[in-house]
């Protein structure tokens, strides 16, 4: 499958597939977050994802992929170090924030630096077109910042603190998609990239649970806790997995922008199965974060 994809790189056919797996990615992606911000601890769950999927990785990544090639092992720390640093921002913001007001925030504040990231980085353009969906997507994001600061009930005492994590959050969504970007181009098989980086990457949020779990009066109990890691890591594998391919196979920007979409099913996830309240302004918002994302794929 390796020498397919390489085949269809930066062609009509990676384009399409491109397109396909980011969206892939916008839908898993919302239920990785739900998932997250559930009914356990945020540290809690991460730490129960990213043990799963590390150890899931391990044995893919020992003995069923090449090994990485020796230039390899310094970007993996530095993914190491960008991702660890994404997760603790995530962490603090959804545990001071509702899903719906940091998510959407966190994940639309991404792409806009991502952008700009992808073109210093690998020379991509965006045309006028697409700088109106860029400008219609932070329309929305900000536009949901400050109603939340005007109407939002719940946890209002936390809500600013909240919003500025989920911003700085996002400008490391940017980070870790530009770098990743880079990463998965920089070895000959995607599929070393993918697995050895869940591998490395699934060990420093578990320690950090663990010394959290067992600093607590009243511990959840394990198995609750254990299937929500197992199914965030499987989803985890769809989503992150996806958009890294998508980024190899076509635009950087574009992938990222159009995984965006995920606010949408992030808003209808946390109405329906969260019980979060939502309201017609703020899914209005979220969908203009989509839309934004819809005119910069189609305005290319």
């Amino acid at each position: 499958m390796s020498d397919w994809l390489a085949a269809i790189e930066g062609t009509e056919a990676g384009h399409q597939l491109a397109m396909v797996l980011a969206l892939v990615a916008a839908v898993l992606h919302a239920g990785f977050g739900a998932l997250q911000k559930g009914r356990h601890d945020p540290w809690l769950a991460r730490g129960s994802i990213d043990l799963f999927y590390g150890l899931i990785a391990a044995p893919v990544a020992l003995f069923v992929v090449p090994w990485p090639e020796p230039h390899m092992w310094p970007i993996f720390a530095g993914a190491f170090v960008i991702h660890t640093a994404y997760k603790f921002l995530q962490a603090m913001a959804y545990a001071r924030g509702a899903f719906t007001v940091v998510y959407p925030v966190v994940r639309g504040t991404g792409p806009l630096f991502t952008v700009i990231g992808a073109y210093f980085l690998f020379g991509e353009t965006f045309t006028p077109a697409q700088w109106l969906g860029v400008g219609v997507l932070l329309a929305g994001i900000y536009g949901l910042a400050i109603y939340n600061l005007r109407y939002l009930v719940d946890a209002r005492d936390t809500l600013v603190p909240a919003l500025g994590l989920a911003v700085v959050t996002g400008l490391f969504v940017a980070l870790y998609t530009t770098y990743d970007a880079y990463g998965i181009r920089a070895t000959t098989n995607p599929f070393t990239f993918i697995f050895w980086f869940f591998f490395i990457d699934g060990w420093a949020m578990p320690v950090l649970a663990a010394l959290r779990w067992r600093s607590m009066d009243r511990r959840p109990d394990m198995g609750p806790l254990a299937l929500r890691g197992l199914i965030g890591a499987i989803i985890a594998f769809g989503s992150f997995g996806s958009v890294m391919m998508a980024t190899r196979l076509d635009k950087v920007g574009e992938a990222a922008v159009l995984r965006e979409t995920s606010t949408v099913f992030a808003a209808l996830i946390g109405w329906l199965i969260l019980k979060e309240t939502v309201g017609p302004r703020r899914i209005a918002l979220m969908a203009l974060i989509a839309a934004g994302a819809v005119i910069v794929e189609f305005g290319g």
